[in-house]
């Protein structure tokens, strides 16, 4: 016993010497990466003279976190991590799930459909518009974008990274034929998604055969040359000053939102006038279109097609093999996919009321590829928890307006923005490498469904 004893003390403390080496070197590492961007600012007088501004309190801290952060993966959360998935490996989901886990798709629904009013209550109608549309419309509307691309990149495994290409079609389709030909918004709904369709099938045909990275290239292509195109073709789009003065969404014409409509939702009810009813509407819109695009996703991989896709993103070799015709499943893919963000890209020209070519740069295309993978492809639930960590935790940075008191009167969060996403995502692809969920229900199963653990799925395919 007290052989076994030393043992483990000396293995603990090589664990937490190893650990305490480690955290070391990462605060090196980051005080050379941060001491140019982080520890020094420059900024111009009223002279136009270059003035070099020391910050090396903010720098410390930034060297601190790193230092710290090192120490405890290596020395707590890595050998928890392990001695977890050695257990998850063991019994696999052999105890029976909880009520809120069993649930959560019915307790998230009711949570969002009670949102809004409950923002009217806390803030009152005006005071609910920024938590009504910063972070609900917002965070559904790349829900539901993440959702439409979820079928291209997690069901069938085809990277696609011009989605954003499909989403400037249905925005544009919109803002275009409400304007030129008076089409209500019920009527361009359903034809932005039609044309996204189309163009999804556009794309399908050039890429039929290739995979892997040299599908990415051109994907990646497909949706420059449709925002370049947006730019240049000024005689419809307008070129880089957009497509203003797009007509608002009504209630299937009952109701309308326009202050000089004598049909106007406030005056009908005798409500005060205010944006927020507007809001609240475009709310519970975006979320019947989230939930369509969840229903008719896990519909269709229940069905043919949708095991094609899967067998096709296993082994596409194989997949010929079994007699699937490939072809129809990727073009069905590329266009089902990309008919949701023609969907999503209407609603978002009603919601802004303009559109323009700068909405649509590939840094879109990232953050929804991105919100994919660290959910977990193939999990919608997943997709949905990442979606409200990424875009929620963006718009939360505007309001630590309280860091100024810290950091000084001209420190603005939202400037380390993408600096906290890419720590974020790197922490995350170490904590959980298959996504936030790592394990998924199949669609065919011999007697019994068991949730597969991530320990025995492929890297990526949570």
């Amino acid at each position: 016993m007290s052989i076994i004893s030393n043992t483990n003390e000396s293995a603990g403390g090589n664990l937490t010497a190893r650990a305490l080496r480690e955290g070391i070197f990462a605060g090196i590492i980051a005080l050379g990466l941060f001491v140019l961007f982080v520890g020094l600012e420059t900024t111009q007088n009223i002279r136009n003279e270059l003035v070099l501004n020391q910050r090396w309190g903010l720098l410390a801290v930034f060297v601190i976190v790193a230092a710290v952060g090192r120490f405890v993966t290596v020395a707590y959360i890595r050998p928890s991590m392990a001695a977890r998935k050695a257990a998850a490996s063991k019994a696999v989901a052999e105890t029976e799930e909880s009520f809120f886990k069993r649930n959560f798709s019915k307790i998230a629904i009711a949570a969002l459909l009670i949102y809004p009013p409950l923002m009217v209550m806390l803030f009152g109608v005006q005071g609910s518009l920024k938590w009504v549309d910063n972070f609900g419309i917002q965070i559904l509307i790349y829900v539901m974008l993440a959702w439409g691309l979820n079928i291209v990149v997690g069901l069938a495994g085809l990277l696609d990274l011009g989605y954003v290409a499909f989403y400037a079609v249905g925005a544009y389709s919109y803002a275009l034929l409400s304007q030129q030909f008076g089409f209500s918004f019920w009527v361009l709904l359903p034809l932005a998604g039609i044309l996204a369709a189309f163009w999804g099938m556009i794309l399908g045909f050039p890429v039929l055969r290739l995979k892997g990275d040299y599908l990415a290239i051109v994907t990646l292509a497909f949706g420059e040359i449709i925002r370049l195109v947006l730019i240049n073709w000024t005689e419809v789009t307008r070129g880089t000053f957009g497509v203003s003065g797009i007509p608002k969404a009504s209630v299937f014409g009952i109701w309308s939102f326009d202050v000089s409509a004598p049909n106007n939702f406030a005056k009908v009810f005798g409500l005060p006038m205010s944006s927020a009813y507007y809001k609240i509407f475009l709310f519970y819109l975006i979320l019947a279109l989230a939930l369509l695009t969840a229903y008719v996703t896990i519909r269709l991989r229940r069905m043919p097609i949708g095991r094609a896709w899967e067998a096709l993103r296993e082994d596409e070799i194989a997949c010929r093999s079994l007699g699937i015709n490939t072809v129809t499943t990727k073009l069905t893919a590329f266009s089902i996919g990309a008919m949701f963000g023609g969907f999503a890209g209407s609603f978002f020209a009603v919601r802004q009321g303009f559109v323009s070519p700068e909405s649509f740069v590939f840094l879109e295309s990232a953050i929804i590829l991105a919100i994919v993978v660290l959910g977990g492809m193939g999990s919608l639930v997943g997709i949905a928890v990442a979606a409200v960590v990424m875009v929620g935790g963006t718009e939360l940075l505007r309001e630590m307006t309280f860091l100024k008191a810290i950091f000084g009167p001209e420190f603005t969060p939202e400037l380390y923005r993408m600096l906290i996403f890419g720590l974020a995502m790197v922490v995350v692809m170490v904590w959980k490498p298959r996504g936030f969920v790592g394990s998924r229900e199949p669609t065919a199963f011999l007697r019994e469904r068991k949730a597969v653990s991530g320990s025995f799925t492929k890297e990526g395919h949570g």
